[in-house]
């Protein structure tokens, strides 16, 4: 199996390197200090006091890598649209594209997706459904990421708590391909699997991201902090119930009550969010994918979500003023 993998942040470094250990043939594209880094170091890779070092392909141009069985996009979702000429570049006949994001992704609503919300195209998340169109439903292996990596260094990649990779064919076309992907990732030590349902997958994990991970870039404080605050916890709430109704409204009623799922982010402890991360580094935050997207799905729904609406505002001004 060739695997390219754009992206070699947290999770793409972390997906790389189980790649490379599981016995895929993988390069990386990459530009600036990560593409030096990987030039001169290798990837990096650190768990605990284990140190593994692989020495990869990596370049700037796909032209000069290997064609791709499956191209895996490990950029954040609000980073893919601009990235999509390199994207298309990389992509050859037979390529798949396995998309590991936060939040909801642009294919999400594609590729026989029934009820109010078939074939939309979300401008948080795909302005003018170039994604969509570029690369439909039908061509892509969907995946959630429940992991806690951090980029230590360009081109080095620490984890630090690894629950499950999941991975899934949205379209019900790839199932060899997708076996595939799960079992190498399993040999090289990725807890993956691969899910009958990848979109309720997606979608459950971001009823936890949407509101742990704006409102913890606003109070700058960790998960197990906002938690134990009864003010915090009661927006963390109220956000669940409005997303749940706009699952129901779209056909994705979730199994879990509020409760049961905050019994799992209070697991994580003191845990600091990815956005949060980012706002610390001065790094763009993924609002869109994350956030603005379910504003627009719920206002696409005519479904009331005044405190989704209000934390995306104050998330926007933040933003602004910084």
């Amino acid at each position: 199996m060739k695997v390219t993998v754009l992206g070699a942040g947290a999770v793409g470094g972390w997906l790389a390197a189980g790649l490379a250990r599981g016995g895929a043939a993988v390069s990386i594209l990459a530009r600036g200090a990560t593409l030096e880094a990987l030039r001169r170091n290798g990837l990096v890779f650190l768990d605990g006091e284990r140190r593994d070092v692989h020495r990869l392909p990596a370049g700037d141009d796909p032209g000069a890598l290997a064609a791709p069985d499956i191209l895996l996009l490990g950029l954040k979702g609000h980073d893919l649209p601009a990235a999509l000429p390199l994207i298309a570049r990389a992509l050859a006949p037979h390529t798949l594209v396995a998309a590991v994001q936060n939040g909801i992704p642009w294919w999400f609503f594609q590729g026989g997706f029934g009820g109010p919300a078939a074939g939309l195209t979300l401008a948080g998340v795909d302005p003018g459904g170039a994604l969509a169109r570029a690369i439909p439903a039908e061509r892509v292996i969907g995946g959630v990421a429940h992991v806690g990596a951090r980029v230590e260094a360009p081109g080095v990649v620490r984890l630090m708590k690894q629950d499950r990779m999941l991975f899934g064919d949205p379209a019900g076309r790839h199932g060899a391909a997708l076996a595939g992907l799960v079992a190498t990732l399993a040999a090289g030590g990725v807890n993956a699997e691969a899910v009958p349902d990848i979109r309720m997958e997606i979608w459950l994990k971001l009823w936890g991201n949407s509101n742990m991970n704006p409102l913890s870039a606003l109070c700058r404080a960790d998960m197990q902090a906002m938690l134990e605050d009864p003010g915090v916890a009661g927006l963390v709430v109220a956000m669940m119930r409005e997303m749940a109704a706009v699952g129901d409204a779209i056909g994705l009623p979730l199994a879990q009550s509020i409760e049961e799922r905050l019994v799992v982010t209070r697991r994580l402890g003191a845990f600091r969010t990815s956005m949060l991360q980012d706002l610390e580094a001065g790094r763009r935050l993924e609002l869109g994918p994350i956030l603005g997207a379910l504003v627009e799905l719920a206002a696409h729904c005519r479904v009331e979500a005044p405190t989704l609406l209000g934390i995306h505002g104050l998330v926007r001004l933040l933003v602004r003023g910084g």
